[in-house]
């Protein structure tokens, strides 16, 4: 390609980040209500019901499903611990890991939320129909497994590297 040329499909990460904002605004201010931040809900969302598990889940598991590096990781679940959502912990297989679980003030929080959240899907699905919505959904997890094999390449590079 030159350097004249100019592109001719239209920026995908762009329109992926404006989609999870568009959704987002609605999400916001009952975060914000609740004293979360964006990243916070994530870890909740990525922590799902193993949360619950009194085993807890592995620090690293979260930072995956949150999409979190370790350190913003660490400042969020200290956050998150100093006001009494979640217990961090030694994992007692390995000393060395860290797992985190819900405390029942976590999981009041996460309940007292999940209705508006769930209300705004239902509010897109009744918009969007529920074939087009779960066709967005089907669509999405299509495109993230495509590029899977490209990212676990480049996790193997990063392996190598070190």
């Amino acid at each position: 390609m030159s350097r004249d040329a100019p592109f001719i499909h239209r920026n995908l990460p762009r329109l992926l980040l404006e989609a999870r904002e568009a959704v987002m605004l609605h999400t916001r201010p009952s975060l914000r209500q609740h004293g979360l931040s964006d990243p916070q809900w994530r870890v909740w969302r990525g922590l799902g019901q193993p949360a619950q598990l009194p085993g807890g889940v592995e620090t690293g598991r979260v930072a995956r499903e949150a999409f979190l590096l370790g350190p913003s990781l660490t400042g969020v679940l200290t956050r998150m611990e100093r006001d009494g959502l979640i217990a961090r912990s030694r994992c007692p297989q390995d000393a060395r890991r860290t797992v985190v679980r819900a405390t029942p003030a976590g999981l009041k929080l996460v309940q007292d939320l999940s209705s508006t959240i769930e209300a705004h899907y239902a509010w897109m699905e009744q918009r969007l129909g529920k074939a087009r919505l779960a066709e967005l959904y089907a669509l999405l997890d299509e495109v993230i497994a495509l590029e899977q094999p490209f990212n676990e390449e480049a996790d193997g590079l990063e392996e190598d590297a070190a």
